[in-house]
């Protein structure tokens, strides 16, 4: 009997993303559709960016863990349109970003506070971070450095 797509979800919820793995691939947003065409599960990707080095290893991570439950046929779909935006985080992910000491991203293009110490006083360092999709800041308080993840 194959899984319903709700239970892939769950399953794909499991998977972390490996440039941060406190967040799932699926609060991450770049799980986009899971579908069963005919007796092939069909899970589609949009990287966070479209050079992002880690979109092959989370295509194998997906499917390594859909068939470590049994799903034989796997398709892994690359979209880059529409383009992923930080809009499709979780809230979720959001909160488990800050736990981890990223800043999430904010509309104001910068971090609302430092995530180690929740000072409003932070000043940024680089507009390029630890990976490409995230920035470096510092806190003015703790003076904690931090990543950012951009608005994208």
């Amino acid at each position: 009997m194959k899984p319903t797509v709700d239970q892939v979800w769950g399953w794909l919820d499991e998977v972390p993303d490996p440039e941060i793995p406190v967040i799932s691939v699926v609060d991450l947003g770049i799980v986009r559709e899971v579908a069963w065409e005919g007796d092939a599960l069909r899970v589609a990707v949009t990287p966070t960016y479209s050079g992002c080095p880690a979109t092959r290893v989370i295509s194998m991570d997906i499917e390594t863990a859909l068939r470590d439950r049994g799903v034989d046929k796997v398709r892994i779909e690359t979209r880059i349109a529409p383009p992923w935006t930080t809009d499709w985080l979780s809230d979720k992910g959001r909160s488990r970003l800050e736990a981890y000491g990223i800043a999430p991203p904010s509309p104001a293009g910068g971090p609302d506070k430092c995530p180690r110490c929740g000072s409003k006083h932070v000043t940024k360092v680089s507009q390029f971070g630890s990976t490409p999709c995230k920035a470096h800041w510092r806190c003015d308080d703790c003076l904690e450095p931090f990543d950012y993840f951009k608005c994208i």
